[in-house]
């Protein structure tokens, strides 16, 4: 869980903000305040991961009050104002988001605190070579500009397409788009977690709840096996479909 605050002067944007928070299931809002000032008394008696913080506010703006932080917690701006962008940015703020805001847009925004949540306080890996070193349980990707970490475990299955592919996990509404082809993405999954089942698709072994002699299913989801892909379900089944 994200333990987070969210700051606006505006009553009604306050609400919506904190209306949004309430909604994603990773946050864990611990209070929402009217002002900068506020927000520090916060931070003073709290252990707080993510600010929401408007930037246009009486006394002390949000630049003014990131600016004044000496152990920063990630921020994510929510502003009416497009102009400060460039200087949210050079605060290292996780996203910038302009009123009104989509919930679809707040969302994705979470996610990418999660993601860099989840950078920042994952162990140091294990020196190459070390003994007993465990493989890892994740890997990064190119989406969206960015290297993204996914973990396997809450990968679901992958949709290929060309040059690209679609990788819908269990923590996102939407599946992460990649640039890279199915094949050369099976080849960075752990081959005993994941089962490629046709030319396109690729599968959560974890993540099946059904099979038949064309068909895989996640739940309501049916999915088509190749062809030349059936030996591969007859061996982790021990039958014949």
């Amino acid at each position: 869980m994200l333990r987070c605050i969210a700051v606006d002067d505006e009553p009604l944007a306050l609400h919506l903000l904190t209306d949004y928070i309430r909604k994603v299931p990773f946050l864990d809002l611990v209070a929402s305040c009217e002002d900068a000032f506020q927000a520090a008394r916060v931070l003073q008696e709290n252990q707080v991961d993510l600010i929401f913080m408007d930037i246009q506010m009486p006394g002390l703006t949000g630049l003014q009050f990131i600016q004044s932080l000496a152990k920063r917690p990630m921020i994510i701006l929510v502003t009416a104002y497009k102009k400060f962008a460039t200087e949210g940015f050079d605060l290292d703020v996780v996203d910038y988001l302009v009123k009104p805001v989509g919930l679809d847009r707040f969302m994705k925004a979470c996610y990418k605190a999660q993601e860099l949540h989840q950078l920042r306080t994952a162990p140091p890996a294990t020196p190459a070579g070390a003994t007993g070193a465990a493989a890892p349980d994740y890997f990064f990707v190119n989406s969206d500009y960015s290297l993204v970490k996914v973990v396997f475990a809450d990968i679901v299955w992958i949709e290929g397409s060309g040059d690209y592919v679609k990788i819908h996990l269990h923590s996102a509404p939407r599946p992460l788009l990649v640039r890279t082809n199915a094949k050369t993405l099976e080849g960075e999954l752990p081959a005993d977690k994941f089962l490629r089942i046709h030319k396109s698709y690729i599968i959560a072994i974890a993540a099946i709840t059904a099979i038949r002699k064309n068909s895989v299913f996640i739940g309501e989801l049916e999915l088509p096996v190749g062809d030349t892909y059936r030996e591969t379900l007859r061996r982790i089944t021990g039958r014949e479909l």
